[in-house]
C-alpha cells in the first residue's frame, strides 16, 4: 500500500513539473512566449548578455549607442606671406619647397579628437611648383594639403567666391591634388557624374556622415556653357533636394557647408538667419558651417541643431592684417544615436583659434595656449583680448544659454 502511495506520488510531482515547464515556455494560445525584458529593455540570453556566456540567467546589457564628432573650421586661405612662411619652414629643416606643418601644429590635438574634420579650402591650388597667386585671383600651393591631411583632416570643402579663379583646368588640378592627399571634398566637380554622387564618409564605429557645400557666387567667374555642375551656387530648394538624396543614400548625419554672408560683418545677414531656418526645419540636414565674412559670426540652435554662421579665418595673412580677421573658431559637434537610429545633438563646442603674425605665422589654439605658464605677458594680453572677442561674437544670439561650451 505504501509503495502504491509513493507511486502516484510520484507520477503527480512528475507530471506537475512537466505543467509547469509548459506553462513557463508557452501562451496560453500555443504560441511561444516571449522572454520578460530585463530593466534595461533587453532580452536575458540575447548576445550581448553576460549571463548567456556564463550560462545563468542575468540582465543583459544594451549595445551601446553610437556617436559621431565633427570638426568644422575656417577658411584656409593663403595670401602670399603664408607660403613664403611655409618656406622659410622647409629651409629651416634643410628641405626644400613648403612646409606648412608647423603651422598648423598647435590644432592637432584638437583635429585628430574629431572623428569627421572638415576644412575649407577657399582657394584654387597652383602647379606644385607655382607660379603661386594670391588675391584677388588665387592659385595657392598644394603643399598646404600635406599639412592638413597629417593634422587629421579627412575632407574640404571646395564651394567659394573663388572656386573659379583659375577656370575649370584650376578647378579640375585642386580635386586632382584633393584625390592625391587623400582628402575628400564636395563643392565642386570634374565632371555631372562626379557632381552627382554623394560624398558620405563612414566612421571606425559604422556613422556615415554626409556633406554638401554652396557659394552664393564665384567673383564673377562663372562655369562653362552646359557645366553648372562646376561648382555648387547656393540655391535652397537644390540644397533640400541634394540633402534627402544623401539621407535616401544611406547618411545618418548631414552637414551642409555654406559660403555666404557679407565680409567683416559680426552679424548674420537677414538672407543668411532665414535660409539657415529654412534649410535647418528640414529633417535629412543636421548641421550649418558657415565661412566667408573672415570674421567670426554668431553660433544659433534653430530646431535643436546648430548653425555656425562663419567660422573667421582659419589661416591667412591679409595685406592690412585687422585683428577680427586672425580670428577664428572651429565648432566640434558630437551627435548621438537615440530612437529609430535618429542622430540628435549631444554636444557642442566651440574652439577658439587665432592667427599668429610674429615671429612666425601660426595658427594658435587658444584655449591650449592660454593654459600655458610660459606665455609672455604682452602675448597673453593679445591672446586673451581674442578669446574674449571671439566668446563675444558666438553669443550675440544667446548660444551660451542654449548649450554651446566655448573653450
Amino acid at each position: 500500500m505504501r509503495r502504491l502511495a509513493a507511486r502516484r506520488l510520484a507520477r503527480t510531482s512528475a507530471a506537475t513539473a512537466v505543467a509547469l515547464l509548459l506553462a513557463a515556455g508557452c501562451t496560453s494560445s500555443g504560441g511561444h512566449r516571449k522572454p520578460a525584458p530585463s530593466a534595461t529593455g533587453a532580452h536575458p540570453g540575447s548576445a550581448s548578455s553576460s549571463a548567456g556566456e556564463s550560462g545563468s540567467t542575468g540582465i543583459a546589457q544594451r549595445a551601446p549607442r553610437r556617436s559621431v564628432t565633427i570638426l568644422g573650421s575656417g577658411d584656409v586661405l593663403i595670401h602670399p606671406q603664408l607660403w613664403q612662411q611655409a618656406h622659410a619652414d622647409a629651409r629651416a629643416e634643410g628641405r626644400p619647397g613648403y612646409d606648412f606643418g608647423p603651422m598648423y601644429a598647435s590644432i592637432a590635438p584638437d583635429v585628430r579628437r574629431a572623428d569627421v574634420a572638415i576644412c575649407e579650402m577657399e582657394t584654387p591650388l597652383a602647379p606644385r611648383g607655382g607660379p603661386f597667386v594670391g588675391w584677388p585671383n588665387f592659385s595657392a600651393p598644394p603643399q598646404v594639403l600635406t599639412a592638413l591631411k597629417g593634422v587629421g583632416y579627412r575632407s574640404c570643402t571646395t564651394a567659394s567666391n573663388h572656386t573659379l579663379d583659375q577656370g575649370y583646368t584650376g578647378l579640375h588640378r585642386t580635386l586632382d591634388d584633393l584625390d592625391a592627399a587623400g582628402l575628400r571634398h564636395t563643392g565642386s566637380a570634374r565632371s555631372a557624374a562626379e557632381a552627382a554622387r554623394p560624398l558620405i564618409i563612414t566612421t571606425a564605429s559604422g556613422v556615415r556622415v554626409g556633406q554638401l557645400a554652396y557659394s552664393f557666387n564665384f567673383n564673377g567667374h562663372e562655369p562653362a556653357a552646359g557645366q553648372a555642375w562646376e561648382a555648387n551656387l547656393i540655391d535652397v530648394p537644390a540644397i533640400l533636394a541634394a540633402a534627402h538624396r544623401l539621407k535616401r543614400a544611406g547618411a545618418d548625419v548631414v552637414v551642409l557647408s555654406m559660403h555666404w554672408g557679407v565680409e567683416y560683418d559680426h552679424l548674420a545677414t537677414a538672407e543668411q538667419r532665414t535660409q539657415a531656418h529654412q534649410l535647418l526645419a528640414s529633417k535629412d540636414i543636421d548641421l550649418i558651417l558657415g565661412d566667408h565674412a573672415h570674421v567670426v559670426q554668431p553660433a544659433e540652435r534653430i530646431h535643436g541643431k546648430w548653425v555656425f554662421y562663419c567660422m573667421g579665418n582659419q589661416i591667412s595673412r591679409h595685406a592690412d592684417p585687422i585683428a577680427e580677421s586672425r580670428e577664428g573658431v572651429m565648432p566640434m559637434i558630437t551627435f548621438t544615436e537615440g530612437g529609430h537610429h535618429r542622430f540628435r545633438v549631444s554636444s557642442a563646442v566651440a574652439i577658439p583659434t587665432w592667427m599668429q603674425d610674429d615671429p612666425a605665422l601660426r595658427l594658435i589654439d587658444l584655449p591650449r595656449s592660454l593654459a600655458g605658464t610660459s606665455l609672455p605677458a604682452a602675448r597673453r594680453s593679445e591672446q586673451q583680448a581674442a578669446h574674449q572677442a571671439i566668446v563675444g561674437y558666438l553669443d550675440a544670439y544667446g548660444a551660451r544659454h542654449d548649450g554651446l561650451i566655448v573653450r
